[in-house]
């Protein structure tokens, strides 16, 4: 049941990351105007918006002009609902499920936003290191290493910093998130979340140049394969750095 609530808890705060999505690039209020259909304007009602079943039962289309509502939305709030729930699952309710779950959420707007359009926004990567800051002084409070996370934000954002100055091939909008990701991942699980980050963009990026979707010259965008990896890292990255020690001995 507890599993349940927090799948629900997700897909409804999901929900509230489209509007973050769709409105922060246009420079529009998150909170106001209220939800809206984007192609006839009448304001969609507060039972069109429960989340995932409204789009199944108008069937993606809009109620009023019937025009398609693009099945991204569903999806986000399903990814964002199993987050949590898995979250849930793997830290019971506490300090590191409310860390990661807020996490996450940054993330989940940060890299959909990058990957639409190429552009990461300080109003995004600033709020969600402020939070980080916040819940590094709680975790030092409770006993948690204080050090490890700044180093871990030391170490992001001064790694893709120092590529951005030898080669000009990242924006510097990748090392803010790489200095939030620290902040909330610590030392060890940066390195972790750097090292899958970079094989996720580098396989992409192979696969999009040889489909030809993409040429060499096309800036492909960084965020969303940070963001991924970051997610991967908070489930797996104390066994993926325990397995490469391993290699290493």
């Amino acid at each position: 049941m507890m599993g349940i609530a927090f799948f629900i808890l997700g897909t409804i705060i999901g929900s509230f990351l489209n509007v973050c999505i769709y409105r922060i690039p246009k420079e529009e209020s998150i909170t106001f105007p209220p939800s809206h259909c984007m192609n006839c304007g009448n304001q969609i009602k507060w039972y069109d918006l429960i989340p995932v079943l409204s789009y199944v039962f108008l069937r993606g289309k809009c109620r009023f002009c019937k025009e398609k509502v693009s099945i991204r939305y569903p999806i986000i709030e399903l990814i964002t609902g199993v987050v949590f729930t898995t979250l849930y699952i793997e830290y019971g309710i506490g300090f590191n499920f409310s860390k990661y779950a807020l996490f996450s959420c940054f993330l989940i707007v940060i890299g959909m936003i990058d990957f639409d359009t190429t552009d990461v926004y300080l109003m995004t990567t600033l709020p969600g290191i402020i939070c980080g800051v916040i819940f590094l002084i709680i975790g030092w409070r409770l006993g948690c290493e204080f050090s490890a996370y700044l180093f871990g934000a030391l170490l992001g954002g001064g790694i893709i910093s120092l590529i951005i100055l030898l080669t000009g091939g990242m924006g510097w909008g990748d090392a803010e998130i790489c200095v939030l990701c620290g902040i909330f991942l610590g030392l060890k699980l940066t390195a972790v979340m750097l090292f899958i980050s970079f094989i996720l963009g580098g396989v992409v990026g192979i696969l999009l140049i040889i489909t030809k979707k993409k040429s060499r010259k096309d800036y492909i965008p960084f965020g969303p394969y940070l963001a991924v990896a970051s997610i991967m890292t908070m489930y797996f990255g104390n066994e993926i750095f325990n397995w490469y020690l391993a290699t290493l001995l």
